[in-house]
């Protein structure tokens, strides 16, 4: 795995892992009874926690990536050879 592939490997985990936390948690404006007013969304987070969820994301991204980084180097999974047409 070269460095610019697993910089990209772990850009992609870090965002799918990111929209996969930032709904845990979070208490809209209409589930805590809080009137918005004319132009807000009833839907939007009260307290979203972004730095909290941030910093999780970070964490369980780089647990994810260590363990992807373990399976390629250490051969722990086998993918067939790519066809000669597809090069």
């Amino acid at each position: 795995m070269t460095v610019f592939t697993g910089i990209a490997i772990y850009f992609t985990i870090w965002w799918t892992v990111l929209f996969s936390v930032l709904p845990i948690g979070v208490t809209s404006h209409a589930e805590a009874g809080i009137d918005k007013g004319d132009g807000g969304d009833p839907g939007a987070p009260v307290d979203p926690k972004l730095k909290k969820k941030f910093i999780t994301t970070t964490i369980v991204s780089t647990v994810l990536w260590v363990i992807l980084f373990l399976v390629i180097h250490f051969n722990l999974i086998s993918l067939p050879p790519v066809p000669e047409s597809w090069r």
